[in-house]
């Protein structure tokens, strides 16, 4: 087993039981962190740009953070469901193979998971509205993180098994290659910390591979052998993932944006927002606000 994805940590959002209607039908929703339900009654819909999945009794479903997703309800739905911002020690999610909608067949134990969840994190329900235009706000995300300081260490422990027990439960689904199971060495994990906490500053391969003390070819080809990309690749998408995250939170500036997440200049940020995303950044706040 690998020591390094039970190094993951989840940071909990909201957990509730609702009861939906026509109402709950949003287009072009993107979201910084993960949701998982759990339908027991009624029936619906979710998609992505590439598949749709009718949401259906006895069933788990995951959307995994940054994933561009419709929900749709044409009559009722009966749904449980937990959000939860994915954090780990060398930023690399446990999805990042795999940003699309997954379903499996529910087991008697996820259901007493997602109840267990509930019992023990009460008041966790989104009050405000069911819309994600409403609620998903930097604002509220620390209102909740405010909640898990609060968290005894009893409940806290509790919470990461449960929701780690369930985001088991679609793991299967993804083909890990051999070496994302590996023990990522030090000083890898030394130069993603130091990317992650200095993404708006400058960064160049040689300055890592200097940090680590290694030649800058041999420092490259370790970094992609645990990783799966280069230096820079990995570089370019954490910077564009941040600034997903401050596009559907915030509302700063694409010039602002591009400064916080270390591009020189509008024009260089666009480009490598479009060649990641598939569309512009202008595009992509449009279609996190086109919610109906």
């Amino acid at each position: 087993m690998s020591k390094r994805i039970l190094k993951h940590t989840f940071s909990l959002m909201n957990v509730d039981h609702v009861y939906l209607g026509e109402k709950w039908n949003y287009i072009n929703v993107i979201s910084p962190y993960f949701r998982l339900y759990y339908i027991n009654e009624g029936a619906g819909e979710i998609s992505d740009v590439k598949k749709t999945l009718r949401l259906e009794p006895g069933h788990l479903y995951a959307i995994p953070s940054f994933t561009l997703c419709n929900l749709c309800c044409s009559d009722q739905l009966s749904q449980y469901f937990v959000q939860f911002f994915e954090e780990s020690p060398d930023g690399i999610s446990l999805f990042f193979n795999n940003r699309s909608i997954m379903k499996v067949r529910a087991l008697d134990i996820d259901i007493a998971n997602f109840k267990r969840l509930l019992e023990i994190n009460p008041g966790r329900g989104i009050n405000r509205s069911d819309n994600p235009k409403v609620y998903e706000k930097n604002i509220f995300y620390k209102e909740y993180q405010a909640l898990n300081d609060q968290q005894n260490l009893s409940v806290f422990l509790e919470t990461q098994g449960l929701l780690l027990q369930l985001i088991s439960r679609f793991v299967a689904s993804i083909n890990f290659r051999p070496k994302e199971l590996l023990q990522i060495p030090t000083k890898i994990m030394e130069a993603i910390s130091y990317i992650s906490l200095n993404i708006s500053n400058e960064l160049t391969v040689k300055s890592l591979a200097d940090r680590a003390n290694l030649n800058g070819d041999y420092f490259s080809r370790l970094f992609k052998q645990y990783t799966g990309g280069s230096p820079i690749d990995y570089i370019h998408e954490k910077r564009i993932e941040r600034a997903q995250y401050l596009i559907v939170t915030t509302r700063m500036s694409f010039t602002e944006i591009a400064q916080l997440t270390g591009f020189e200049n509008i024009f260089y940020f666009s480009k490598l927002f479009k060649r990641i995303t598939g569309t512009t950044p202008g595009r992509y706040k449009k279609q996190s606000e086109l919610i109906n």
